[in-house]
């Protein structure tokens, strides 16, 4: 029985896709279509040199340009924020003079209990404060 040498390239192309499923490692998705286009060139005819050449072009310049798109993007933190994380660095109302020990602001459309963030500052109603952070449920002002 004799195998036509693209059937050889997409078994190559599976066998490499199975490590990148195991270890997640995207390397391997990049050999893995590197091979996928030696089976084409093999399938248009092309030459033994050529479809080793292709997969080698095609392998090496996935490797060069996405591999480093993805790992910028891994390393970057989210753009958005959510939760109580989107609520730091807003500004909210004060309804209740706040102090070091308490008070009442309005944020996001919500009353919030609040404390200043230095203690020997107090904050009247009616004032524009901005939340340095949140603890628990308490937004901390200044």
């Amino acid at each position: 029985m004799d195998i036509d040498a693209w059937v050889w390239w997409l078994i190559g192309a599976v066998g490499l896709g199975i490590p990148l499923v195991l270890t997640a490692m995207p390397e391997f998705g990049m050999l893995s279509a590197g091979a996928v286009a030696a089976a084409v060139v093999a399938a248009l005819g092309g030459g033994t040199v050529a479809q080793v050449l292709v997969f080698a072009l095609v392998s090496v310049a996935l490797i060069a340009v996405v591999r480093p798109i993805a790992t910028r993007h891994r390393s970057q933190s989210p753009q958005f924020a959510s939760g109580v994380d989107a609520l730091r660095g807003r500004q909210a109302l004060v309804l209740e003079r706040v102090d070091g020990s308490g008070g009442r602001i309005k944020l996001a459309g919500e009353i919030w209990s609040a404390r200043a963030l230095d203690t020997d500052m107090s904050y009247e109603a009616g004032e524009q404060v901005d939340v340095v952070e949140i603890d628990g449920a308490t937004a901390v002002v200044m």
